[in-house]
């Protein structure tokens, strides 16, 4: 992408402005299946990663996936030969799970109140959710859901900002929403301390880069699966997202759109 391509403004599109964190939290329950369409999965070498820092294999080990949402990253874990246990807090979430995971176990509750009894589990896991929770209640509850040793496992798929295209994307979005991605980006690089304010837990970090090749109307559609644009009016959405698409067919005229992240792990044992 060219410098004027990558700083150029949606037109009529002024910053919306910021919805509530519990808005933003329900709004993925209208948006299941599209979530479940559409969003990425994870890279093998993530749950490797996490093996290697936990010291143990996933394998036999009874894993609990918190804020497990339609069960992209519990399906991983499933077929990595867990003994896993999906937790959703989201009706509709937790319905688009029942009906593609049929033989994993889901129940509902948060990671503030674990419907769990104490150490029980191997592996606590967060893909994409720690951040709904409050450090404050969580880490507690990590803490008495695993057992002596277990390990608590967050990871998020973050943009690759070193990539041209998708920093010029970044940009937009940024410029929509009225805040700074680059800065909220680079604030999160090091999740450690919004992970756990207390200190109580020493957490490894890890980044993992992957990518996927996938049609432009899929990548538009993990973009409008986010929480900040389903609580957007539709209109503004829908304006949004066709200038996206007029962006992205300079840049990928064959409609294929090759997607970079770098997963943030963060993995902290049970002491």
């Amino acid at each position: 992408m060219t410098t004027g391509q990558s700083q150029s403004q949606p037109r009529n599109l002024t910053p919306t402005p910021a919805p509530s964190h519990a808005a933003r939290a329900r709004s993925f329950n209208a948006a299941a299946a599209q979530y479940a369409a559409n969003r990425p999965s994870y890279p093998p070498a993530l749950l490797d990663a996490v093996e290697e820092e936990a010291g143990r294999s996933l394998t036999g080990a009874r894993v609990v996936d918190v804020g497990a949402g339609t069960g992209i990253a519990t399906a991983l874990l499933h077929a990595r030969g867990a003994d896993v246990v999906a937790v959703e807090p989201g009706e509709g979430m937790a319905a688009q799970f029942r009906a593609t995971r049929p033989g994993i176990p889901i129940v509902r509750g948060n990671g503030n109140a674990l419907p769990l009894a104490g150490a029980t589990a191997d592996f606590l896991t967060y893909a994409q959710a720690w951040h709904w929770t409050d450090p404050a209640r969580s880490v507690p509850e990590a803490l008495r859901v695993l057992r002596p040793g277990g390990a608590l496992a967050l990871w998020w798929n973050t943009s690759a900002l070193d990539i041209d295209w998708i920093a010029g994307s970044a940009d937009r979005v940024a410029r929509f929403f009225g805040v700074d991605v680059r800065a909220e980006q680079s604030k999160s690089a090091d999740r450690t301390d919004l992970a756990d304010p207390s200190g109580r837990l020493r957490f490894a970090r890890r980044e993992v880069r992957w990518s996927r090749r996938v049609p432009v109307d899929t990548h538009l559609a993990n973009i409008g699966s986010h929480s900040a644009f389903l609580v957007t009016s539709e209109d503004r959405r829908t304006a949004f997202l066709t200038e996206e698409r007029a962006h992205l067919l300079e840049i990928f005229p064959d409609g294929i759109v090759e997607e970079t992240y770098d997963v943030l792990l963060l993995v902290a044992l049970n002491t």
